[in-house]
């Protein structure tokens, strides 16, 4: 069985470099094309079922990759991206500085102290651990090919679970997730292994949260 694990999108917000966390925003003509292009790459692989947040630019992506395909898309609040709370629509280089409290968000997440209104890490894990658990496990040994549309937060979240990680600190692995990117995983049953790189779906570096 495989999982696709695919960042959305580039919005506007992701171009000036502000913090979107969980707020809604929607894809720009960039994101659009990313997920555009992805759907094109992935147009002759089969899926059963894709899981996608429910904020726009992820749903949004994850219909632009389905296109004219017959693919149920459910949208799950757990797999939201991190809340910054009150650090949200701020430009992260102004956030996540030399000096600031939150520039352990990318050092040592174990560190990282929520802002008010906003999530810890090991919030983000839990949530995404109940929907391991609750759904895509499951759903796996039931399909063949399953994806899920989220962001770059919350698919670190989820790969930490796949990966069955205790480290905090190393919650990043090899990097943050570009927009519309995604990581394979296969699923023997028992265990998950990461495929050997990513998939990009234009050779263009978007980036950013």
């Amino acid at each position: 069985m495989e999982l696709y694990v695919i960042r959305h999108g580039q919005t506007t917000w992701n171009e000036k470099g502000l913090l979107q966390g969980s707020i809604d925003i929607e894809l720009n003509e960039s994101g659009r094309e990313v997920a555009g292009k992805m759907g094109e790459k992935l147009e002759d692989t089969p899926f059963d079922v894709i899981f996608s947040s429910p904020l726009i630019r992820a749903y949004e992506t994850a219909c632009l990759i389905r296109g004219h395909r017959n693919i149920p898309i459910i949208r799950d609040e757990r797999l939201r991206e991190i809340c910054f709370g009150d650090l949200e629509g701020k430009n992260y280089r102004e956030i996540f500085m030399e000096g600031s409290p939150y520039i352990t968000f990318f050092t040592d997440p174990s560190k990282y102290p929520a802002p008010p209104g906003g999530e810890t890490f090991y919030q983000v894990i839990e949530r995404m651990g109940e929907f391991y658990k609750e759904v895509l496990l499951p759903a796996a040994k039931k399909y063949e090919r399953i994806m899920v549309v989220a962001h770059g937060n919350a698919n670190k979240g989820l790969i930490f679970n796949l990966e069955n990680n205790t480290d905090v600190k190393t919650y990043w692995g090899p990097g943050l997730q570009k927009n519309g990117e995604a990581d394979i995983f296969v699923f023997n049953g028992e265990s998950w292994m990461r495929k050997p790189g990513t998939v990009p779906a234009v050779d263009e570096k978007w980036g950013r949260l």
